[in-house]
């Protein structure tokens, strides 16, 4: 038989060793009345003590049925727990954290450590459908979305166990379904959309051009975020080429994002920069310390001062740009090519084609913001020189 029941005890009136009788317990087997009243287990690796025999000797039968079985596993009963939910999931933040932006990993360890103190040290080999339900229902107090968020991380969690073959596929639970509806965002449109751009014009361009530009290129350049921009450095920027490098987009991928001509030009009038300095910084004058890096919300707040000299409600900045203009690209360009230009699970083909599929990409973004409308703001300029501004106010300069 695989492994057995032992003592360190040993009979008091001869010295010598219990042996197990497969019934009633250790017994000396020179004085039958004498018996042990400590016991413990050994079997393949596994140590465990018991005060009573029953327990053990039903411990020891239940190990043997699953080495029969087939089922055993020494990780189960291994003192330090490997195989605890806690224990697991605290390596599996640690592989991720490098590969997520801070905000996307807090949101990790916030999901996390509600499944921790619910399942705590937990056997992961113990958790089902039964008990993925038990968790998500307690969790009374978030919205149907984040209950979604947080079942998502933990299947993610559960692929990475069955990789790492910590977890069989046989174990791996069925997860609940989380059904939830998004908020729709206002949009506008394209002429609505050109009047905010023109008010943001009027109240923006005597103090820093690039706060136009920004909320243009948003509007433009359906691919890119607001969060993505303000990152956005001198060197990230090719005019010869004719793209946009964005070195760490909210995918944690890399992103091409190539520029329509009109662009182009416009950035080749701007001063050349130190490629270390960020693109959207403040100038001198604006009331900003020079060469400071645009804050997260400088494009949002001209939004809502040009949305609020029009006396327009209820169209925040990431609506009335990228939502509004791929809703008005539709009258344009195939849902295929919408989907492309947003690079909406296409980044890594994207990079990989970008020499053939720019110009594709290139066209829609030309429509979302026509030749004609960049010149009201701008007019006929040489190549290479800087552009010539005047404001409402009759003053003037170049950028």
């Amino acid at each position: 038989m695989i492994g057995g029941i032992y003592s360190n005890q040993k009979c008091p009136l001869c010295g010598s060793n219990y042996k197990d009788d497969g019934k009633k317990g250790l017994i000396c087997p020179n004085h039958k009345r004498q018996k042990a009243d400590r016991f413990e287990v050994k079997i393949r690796g596994i140590s465990r003590r018991f005060q009573n025999y029953d327990e053990a000797h039903r411990f020891l039968t239940g190990i043997r049925y699953k080495i029969d079985e087939g089922s055993f596993d020494k990780r189960d009963y291994q003192k330090e727990n490997p195989l605890g939910f806690s224990n697991l999931i605290a390596k599996w933040l640690e592989y991720k954290k490098p590969y997520l932006v801070p905000k996307n990993y807090r949101n990790l360890v916030n999901y996390a450590n509600k499944a921790r103190s619910f399942f705590g040290d937990k056997n992961i080999k113990e958790i089902g459908y039964a008990e993925l339900e038990d968790f998500i229902q307690a969790q009374s107090d978030i919205s149907d979305k984040t209950k979604s968020n947080i079942l998502s991380a933990l299947h993610n969690f559960w692929v990475w166990l069955k990789k790492r073959r910590i977890v069989p596929l046989s174990q791996f639970p069925e997860f609940p379904n989380i059904s939830y509806e998004l908020g729709y965002r206002k949009v506008i449109s394209t002429d609505l959309q050109g009047k905010i751009l023109d008010e943001i014009y009027r109240i923006s361009f005597h103090i820093n051009p690039k706060i136009w530009l920004g909320v243009k290129w948003l509007s433009t350049y359906i691919s890119i975020r607001p969060g993505e921009l303000i990152t956005l450095k001198e060197g990230d920027i090719y005019t010869s080429d004719g793209y946009i490098f964005f070195p760490h987009p909210k995918e944690k991928k890399h992103k091409l994002v190539p520029l329509i001509d009109e662009d182009i030009e416009i950035l080749r009038s701007f001063p050349v920069g130190m490629p270390t300095l960020p693109f959207f910084r403040h100038i001198k004058g604006s009331g900003q310390m020079e060469g400071a890096p645009f804050g997260k919300h400088v494009f949002y707040n001209y939004w809502k001062r040009a949305c609020k000299n029009l006396a327009i409600e209820g169209v925040d900045l990431y609506g009335g740009t990228k939502h509004s203009t791929a809703r008005a690209l539709r009258k344009h360009c195939t849902p295929e090519q919408i989907r492309r230009a947003t690079m909406h699970s296409t980044n890594k083909a994207f990079e990989r084609y970008f020499k053939v599929e720019s110009d594709e990409v290139k066209e829609v973004y030309s429509t979302a913001r026509s030749a004609k409308e960049l010149r009201k703001y701008f007019g006929q300029s040489e190549k290479g020189k800087l552009l010539k501004y005047q404001d409402n106010n009759g003053r003037g300069g170049r950028i």
